[in-house]
């Protein structure tokens, strides 16, 4: 059945929360747009929750809660479902890796240039907090 299947990759986008109700960023090396928010691919055999905490962890150091299910989306081009996650900041301590050289928490006024389908992801993220 696999071997006749189209193969697509299952992504995570965290919008995780601090004390302040400012959002997550990081700053990716690989990414053409400077900052944007967490994630990355579930592994076999993984939650979408458990994926997105793993990912943060492993890139910075960071441990975070990945609470509530905010969307689905489906990228027809790259053959990709993206499920995005609401959550809060735990604890940790940043560690720049190859993946994240930077991290920030922005108020929602304060963020920097981010691509317009994450931009709609933090707006439903913070109408569902109020």
């Amino acid at each position: 059945m696999r071997f006749f299947q189209d193969q697509f990759l299952v992504g995570v986008t965290g919008i995780i929360f601090n004390d302040q109700n400012e959002i997550l960023l990081f700053k990716h090396t690989y990414r053409s747009h400077a900052w944007s928010l967490p994630g990355g691919y579930l592994k076999s055999g993984e939650h979408p929750r458990e994926a997105l905490e793993r990912e943060i962890k492993e890139e910075s150091g960071l441990v975070v809660s990945a609470d509530e299910s905010l969307k689905t989306r489906t990228d027809r081009d790259t053959a990709r479902l993206d499920m995005c996650y609401v959550g809060v900041l735990i604890g940790g301590d940043f560690t720049p890796t190859h993946e994240v050289s930077e991290y920030g928490f922005f108020a929602q006024d304060k963020l920097p240039l981010l691509r317009k389908n994450q931009v709609f992801l933090v707006d439903e993220a913070l109408k569902q907090r109020h």
